[in-house]
């Protein structure tokens, strides 16, 4: 490892590193939604295990960069737009993402009213895996491009995955607690979801829409949920009825 007296390889590891537990965040938003189905003895396992496949899809898409490389090369061209593997894999990614959240959604108010569910009928540990399996591709790609765009030493981008998914492995159950105890907490993750597909079909598209403007978006959404989340745990049932009517 001779960037390790190299420091501005130590600022690329920093750096990346924190972007990687930010692009991380929505993955561990959608593997707790997905693992909630489950029985509650079961999901903490399948948030770690859909987080340890995760970390390994990203250490073998960092591997095969040379693969990567090639993926952006058009395979044929709609409207005078080169459509290569890396906007096919977007498009299905951002495509899934959409519909999975959408009957997300509609399951929430159509069912169980936001819990999770107890039983886990018609949910199997195997189908969530797979599901999970699937997202992980989508967002391994997304987060390796970024990491291969920032650092130019293999090991340190490696050494930023791994760390990111350290931290992510320690707060995953934090935050998938928080998130299924608050209903509306999860709609809102579920609507950050789709702001996630549409940026992913965007992308694959050649529809640019600057990172900073999507996460701007989730940061500010969720800001005003946390007041809200404030203003009705100080407020009576009673109190919010008469605020509301």
């Amino acid at each position: 490892m001779d960037w390790l007296s190299d420091p501005q390889a130590w600022i690329s590891l920093l750096t990346l590193t924190g972007l990687e537990i930010v692009l991380g965040i929505d993955n561990i938003i959608f593997i707790s939604i997905l693992a909630g189905k489950l029985p509650k003895e079961k999901q903490a396992k399948a948030r770690q295990l859909g987080l340890v496949l995760a970390l390994a899809t990203r250490i073998a898409l960092l591997a095969s960069i040379a693969w990567i490389a090639k993926l952006t090369s058009p395979l044929f061209t709609v409207l005078d737009v080169g459509i290569s593997g890396r906007d096919l894999i977007l498009i299905a990614g951002g495509l899934f993402l959409l519909v999975k959240s959408t009957m997300e959604i509609h399951h929430k108010l159509e069912g169980e009213h936001g819990g999770s569910n107890p039983t886990g009928a018609g949910v199997t540990f195997g189908k969530v895996l797979v599901q999970i399996m699937l997202l992980d591709i989508v967002f391994s790609l997304d987060s390796v491009i970024t990491a291969v765009g920032m650092a130019q030493h293999l090991s340190v981008m490696i050494t930023a995955v791994v760390l990111s998914m350290g931290v992510m492995l320690l707060s995953a159950g934090t935050i998938s607690d928080f998130v299924n105890r608050h209903p509306t907490l999860k709609m809102l993750a579920l609507s950050f979801l789709l702001l996630i597909g549409t940026a992913l079909i965007a992308e694959g598209l050649h529809f640019h829409i600057p990172k900073g403007y999507v996460y701007f978006a989730m940061a500010f959404s969720f800001g005003v949920e946390m007041l809200n989340l404030q203003l009705r745990r100080k407020s009576s049932p009673v109190e919010l009825h008469e605020r509301y009517r």
